[in-house]
């Protein structure tokens, strides 16, 4: 390597601007080590010869594509907004672009960009900046200490949360890779974040991530480090809870803080209670290179939110090692229900139609059992004949025809009858659904679990919605 190439190389790999390059037809060639970070790759080989449209970075690919094509005709282009989605979430970015030249010839194009979402939203009127790391507090982690002199704090941290930012989540997560040094790695989804923010508005969302991410670094202040992965996802690294019973006990009691990843917030048009699935793995316990690790824990946050969110998952070996992601995802709604119905049309009989469906519910939803309230109010099991409970005041809930709980304050309270007969089996969120022919309400369906303040996701209702109305 000469000269010239090696000072290249060493530019762009210290920049904090996510560079890349690409060929005349749009491919990938190269890109730096901050768009690497920013995106989660472990290496470049990732998208190498693919296009944005091939990596589904754009909700609208189209102005993307139009001003590479410029560039590509020999115009350059300077901080041009746009959008991009990183993991799920559309984030705000501005991009420079210009050609690359080959013995005159445009051969490909080079560029940059910089995520600016966070500056838009503190323009927007949001300015929830918080300090939660400082010098001090960094400096007891070797590879800050090392760094911090010759960097700005706020080249480190994220500047709406205060935490690590991605970039230096990364680096801190690979130099412990590199150097031995046993830890343990977990991502932490924050659970609806949508809807909060569509609900209250981003400074809602921002203020939800700011207080989660202040609680999580004290829960963990002196051995362990909080990042801000992107959008709603944060990351902990924690050089104390290696060990699978000690991270259990770390977020059993995180979980059960009720300022950490289990709380209530108030904001000016109402309250809202913020929850967190997390899923967890050791190094090198579990894995000991950086993308096995980052598999298993994506795979344990995949698994947390396929049971329903709000909840954490820490990876043990003779549990988890033969689940595969294709196992928990599921083939998509439409087959779900396509299925339900074939199942269902075999039988005969309300009863031996639930039974029927029975599978395919517990798989989907996660549930044990499922139960249902006759017209005379009796609340009965699909799975456990014996169980037979007076329900009867469900109809005081049910003034739609799906009603979800994540907790059994508000059941006690307006329908206490059905409240004492989910007692009976150690239920505290529900799903229900009407049964009805038009205007008659002949059943209703309920799914109960045992875990308090499980989120019951659209297309749970859905199933549960489109069953009621097959048995109808």
């Amino acid at each position: 390597m000469d000269m010239t190439v090696e000072l290249f190389d060493s530019i762009i790999n210290t920049s904090q601007d996510c560079v890349f390059w690409k060929d005349k037809d749009r491919r990938f060639l190269g890109v730096n080590q901050a768009f690497l970070d920013y995106y989660g790759f472990e290496s470049e080989q990732v998208l190498i010869g693919k296009t944005d449209e091939d990596m589904g970075w754009h909700s609208d690919p189209e102005p993307f594509r139009q001003d590479e094509l410029r560039v590509l005709s020999g115009k350059s282009t300077y901080k041009v907004q746009g959008k991009c989605i990183m993991r799920g979430e559309e984030r705000d970015i501005i991009a420079s672009k210009r050609p690359l030249y080959e013995d005159g010839r445009i051969v490909g194009l080079v560029g940059s960009f910089v995520d600016i979402t966070d500056v838009i939203r503190r323009k927007e009127g949001v300015d929830r900046t918080q300090l939660v790391y400082t010098i001090d507090k960094l400096r007891k982690f070797r590879f800050f200490d090392g760094i911090i002199d010759g960097i700005s704090l706020d080249e480190i941290l994220d500047p709406l949360t205060g935490i690590l930012n991605r970039a230096y989540s990364m680096r801190f997560l690979r130099s412990l890779i590199k150097e031995r040094v046993p830890f343990s790695f977990a991502m932490i989804d924050l659970d609806n974040f949508k809807y909060i923010n569509d609900t209250f508005g981003h400074s809602a969302g921002d203020s939800v991530l700011a207080r989660v991410s202040k609680s999580l670094a004290e829960a963990a202040e002196g051995y362990g480090l909080v990042g801000r992965f992107g959008g709603d996802e944060l990351l902990l690294i924690d050089l104390k809870n290696i060990k699978a019973d000690e991270r259990i006990a770390f977020f059993e009691k995180a979980y059960g803080d009720p300022t950490v990843l289990r709380s209530e917030m108030e904001f000016g048009s109402g309250n809202a209670f913020i929850t967190a699935t997390t899923g967890s793995a050791a190094f090198p316990e579990d894995a000991d290179n950086f993308t096995d690790l980052f598999g298993i824990v994506d795979k344990m946050l995949y698994l947390g939110k396929s049971n329903g969110r709000n909840c954490f998952t820490v990876y043990e070996k003779e549990k988890h090692q033969n689940v595969e992601i294709r196992k928990i995802a599921k083939n998509g709604m439409f087959t779900e229900m396509h299925g339900m119905r074939l199942a269902l049309d075999k039988e005969e009989g309300f009863e031996n139609k639930l039974r029927a469906a029975m599978p395919g519910l517990a798989e989907v939803l996660q549930i044990r059992d499922l139960y249902y309230v006759r017209e005379d109010g009796r609340m009965k099991a699909v799975l456990d004949p014996g169980f037979d409970e007076d329900a009867s005041d469900i109809e005081k809930l049910m003034t739609e025809d799906i009603f979800s709980e994540a907790a059994t304050e508000r059941i006690e309270k307006e329908a206490p009858v059905f409240w004492e007969a989910l007692k009976k089996k150690g239920c505290s969120s529900v799903l229900a659904a009407r049964v009805r022919d038009g205007e008659k309400v002949s059943a209703y369906l309920v799914c109960a679990v045992e875990r308090r303040h499980r989120i019951w996701q659209e297309n749970e209702c859905a199933i549960l919605y489109y069953l009621a109305g097959l048995l109808a």
